[in-house]
């Protein structure tokens, strides 16, 4: 193939389109790292739609089981957690190494000492100990700017991706912020306005959540969004918050890893 006067070869055109080619494939590659979900065996349907019957009920005032205001529910094959009292849905199971896969949204209403605040709640899981508001375990945070971000409460404990390890006090609480988070404001509809990872309100969302070995990751809506080791307690129940704020939940499954 000749030259073309002032320009490149059409074989010269060619070899620097492929090379603009994949060097773009290696730019996107980066940009958006393929999700790492590990071999696991059947689905383990934790709501089906219909009923809470893997679950049991803790509520601040009532205790475990006693639900008479209704803040769980089931509405049109969803979970509406009304968010007027502090407590939770919690797993009649334990379980040790495995991938959750559950979808939520927010409802409108904000309540109690959350009132005008960043709707919050959460997916905690290795709970252990006694039931309680909050039970020691580490937390999958849902919350208005701070979605995915870790909670490690009563004396559980987690490494970060930067290595160091963060122990909630007991009785209390300590974070680890999800990749990428912006300065947040606890003002009811805040959206982080640097690392938004959230769809915007009344959309649903897809949490997922890998614990598999020394190794806790965190991915929502397909990105991941937070990975820490060597989390204690290592297993135990899972449980869904009611903190203050109107929130759905469904098709919430359990994955046992394999071995």
């Amino acid at each position: 193939m000749g030259m073309r006067a002032g320009g490149v070869s059409d074989w010269g055109k060619v070899v620097l389109a492929l090379v603009v080619s994949v060097g773009g494939l290696g730019v996107a590659a980066g940009q958006a790292p393929k999700k790492m979900i590990p071999a696991h065996k059947a689905g383990i349907v934790l709501f089906d739609g219909k009923d809470l019957s893997n679950f049991d009920t803790f509520l601040t005032s009532k205790g475990l089981n006693s639900d008479p205001e209704h803040v769980f529910q089931v509405e049109d094959g969803v979970i509406h957690v009304s968010g007027k009292e502090m407590g939770y849905l919690i797993t009649k199971q334990s379980y040790h190494e495995y991938y959750l896969r559950a979808e939520f949204k927010w409802g409108e209403g904000t309540y109690g000492s959350r009132e005008g605040k960043a709707r919050d709640s959460g997916i905690l899981f290795n709970i252990q100990g006694e039931q309680k508001v909050w039970p020691r375990s580490v937390e999958f945070q849902i919350m208005e700017g701070g979605t995915g971000d870790f909670w490690m409460t009563d004396g559980a404990a987690l490494t970060g991706k930067d290595g160091k390890r963060v122990t909630g006090p007991a009785g209390g609480a300590m974070k680890i912020d999800r990749f990428g988070k912006g300065p947040s404001e606890n003002v009811v509809g805040f959206r982080d306005p640097v690392g938004e990872v959230e769809k915007p309100h009344g959309e649903w969302n897809v949490l997922e959540l890998v614990t598999q070995g020394r190794d806790v990751k965190q991915y929502v809506n397909g990105k991941l969004v937070n990975e820490g080791t060597d989390p204690s307690p290592t297993e135990g129940k899972i449980l869904f918050q009611s903190e203050g704020a109107e929130v759905y939940f469904r098709n919430m499954t359990l994955y046992p890893l394999k071995k």
